[in-house]
């Protein structure tokens, strides 16, 4: 916890900073409890917002992954494939050579 929310949480025979300084009143304590409490709230979601983006990111990869190997899968399906040798720029570049 950090040390400011630490400070607030004493008990009341702390010295507070009303006691030091008799120019702040309650609702200046109230607004300094309620600015930390937002900070506070607002490193939580930002520690969320980077775990999701670190776990996208690793989702990512693995589909990128993913993609490659059907790719490939593909590729050689189609080199197999009589149907389309004959459609391929290769084999038309092969047949046209051959002509010649």
């Amino acid at each position: 916890m950090c040390k400011a929310m630490s400070e607030l949480n004493q008990p009341n025979n702390m010295t507070t900073t009303q006691d030091l300084d008799p120019d702040v009143n309650q609702d200046e304590e109230d607004e300094k409890r309620r600015l930390i409490n937002q900070v506070l709230e607002l490193q939580n979601t930002l520690d969320d917002l980077s775990r999701r983006v670190d776990s996208v990111k690793e989702e990512n990869l693995k589909l990128k992954s993913e993609n490659q190997v059907l790719g490939q899968y593909i590729e050689n399906l189609m080199a197999a494939s009589s149907v389309f040798q004959s459609l391929s720029p290769k084999a038309k570049k092969k047949s046209a050579g051959k002509k010649k």
